[in-house]
């Protein structure tokens, strides 16, 4: 009889860790495109990544970078104060997207410039995304005082 249990219980076990296993693979499988990582310009012009990989780029709009063109093309350059990297948009801006002013946008690099998918600005005079702030801190180009 305690044979029994015990068969039972390891059968059990095998069973709950081939489940486990299955769930964590297809999660994996399921959140393969969902996941960006963000990267500041510095970091695009050290390594930059393959025309296939979506990420998020972030930093400051240089000053009298901002060029819009037809069909609502947009092309700018964003700087961490280390490197910058230009950067094109096709589409409608946030109202707060401005020289200047911090943005995160997702897209691909593809011959050194950095297809913009969608385009995010900050949201009030003294947020800035927290990637952002750590990319400027580290080029000695933030000064504290609104994060």
């Amino acid at each position: 009889m305690k044979t029994l249990k015990k068969q039972r219980r390891i059968q059990v076990i095998a069973v709950a860790s081939v489940a486990l296993a299955l769930a964590t693979g297809l999660i994996g499988y399921a959140m393969r495109d969902g996941i960006n990582f963000f990267r500041s310009p510095s970091q695009v012009a050290e390594e930059a990544p393959s025309p296939t990989e979506v990420f998020r780029l972030g930093g400051l709009v240089k000053a009298g970078s901002l060029q819009r063109g037809d069909a609502g093309k947009i092309r700018f350059v964003v700087t961490d104060g280390g490197a910058s990297v230009p950067v094109v948009f096709s589409g409608v801006v946030p109202d707060l997207f401005a020289e200047e002013q911090g943005m995160i946008g997702t897209g691909r690099y593809v011959n050194g410039v950095f297809e913009a998918s969608e385009i995010l600005a900050k949201h009030d005079e003294t947020y800035m995304p927290k990637e952002v702030v750590d990319a400027l801190k580290a080029q000695g180009v933030f000064q504290e005082g609104g994060s």
